[in-house]
């Protein structure tokens, strides 16, 4: 009989599928979350923490990745992310951008009032399994899976069929209320696409890691299309608007 299990990670919600067969963690969650998925399994669920055969990144940021390596160091659980050329943290911009994105998971915490919790994890992801759009799950055939880039070029999505709900990962977010485009967004023309994708498969509902659940009439996806940006939204682009607010002002 499946379930789906809502754990509050340490920024983002952790949604842990129960199958007979099997657990599947839809994403990596953050490193400061594996203590509290493995006590989730063991105490909670009374199963074996070898019961966790599949765990997903849906992309490579801190409340998404950060976890997947030690989570398999316990489990034995499989790396399942997509067949994308490459490490998303390439090169020394790589580099500087997974610090970035780490210090950026901290002031979100910070933000959220969490405590101060060490984020760090490997820039480079070691998947033991990478599939294509519109794929299924090894040994979970209920699961169809999604590429839906935009946020980044390797972004996932998650749909059960019998229950009509898809998980998004961060193709949406909500804020105060209102659901918009994440920051930061790589590809503004590939993530329209995705959204496009998202209403096409017309869920009934809609998971998301920052903002819990919701329809898609709440969400309002033509309106997100509208609004999303035509240019994309970057670390780097943010720090220059900043700094030429900053030299417009002196």
């Amino acid at each position: 009989m499946y379930r789906l299990h809502r754990l509050q990670g340490h920024i983002q919600t952790i949604y842990l599928a129960e199958h007979p067969q099997g657990l599947v963690l839809l994403d990596g969650c953050c490193r400061a979350d594996v203590a509290e998925v493995c006590r989730f399994i063991r105490e909670e669920l009374k199963r074996a923490l070898t019961d966790l055969k599949l765990v997903v990144v849906t992309h490579m940021h801190p409340d998404h990745a950060g976890g997947a390596a030690r989570l398999k160091g316990k489990t034995g659980a499989r790396i399942v992310a997509a067949d994308v050329p490459g490490h998303w943290y390439r090169g020394l911009d790589g580099i500087a951008m997974h610090l970035t994105d780490m210090a950026l998971a901290a002031w979100v915490a910070k933000r959220m009032g969490r405590p101060l919790k060490w984020f760090w994890y490997s820039h480079k992801l070691r998947a033991d399994v990478l599939l294509g759009d519109d794929s299924r799950l090894p040994g979970f055939p209920e699961w169809r899976v999604f590429h839906c880039p935009g946020h980044t070029d390797r972004d996932l999505a998650l749909l059960h069929e019998d229950e009509g709900c898809i998980y998004v990962a961060d193709l949406l977010v909500k804020v105060k209320g209102r659901y918009i485009p994440p920051f930061p967004l790589f590809y503004p023309n590939r993530y329209k696409s995705s959204l496009m994708k998202l209403k096409c498969l017309a869920p009934a509902r809609v998971l998301l890691a920052h903002g819990g659940e919701a329809s898609l009439e709440e969400i309002d996806l033509d309106r997100v299309l509208e609004q999303a940006p035509s240019v994309p939204m970057t670390h780097w682009r943010s720090v220059k608007a900043k700094l030429k607010q900053i030299l417009g002002r002196s």
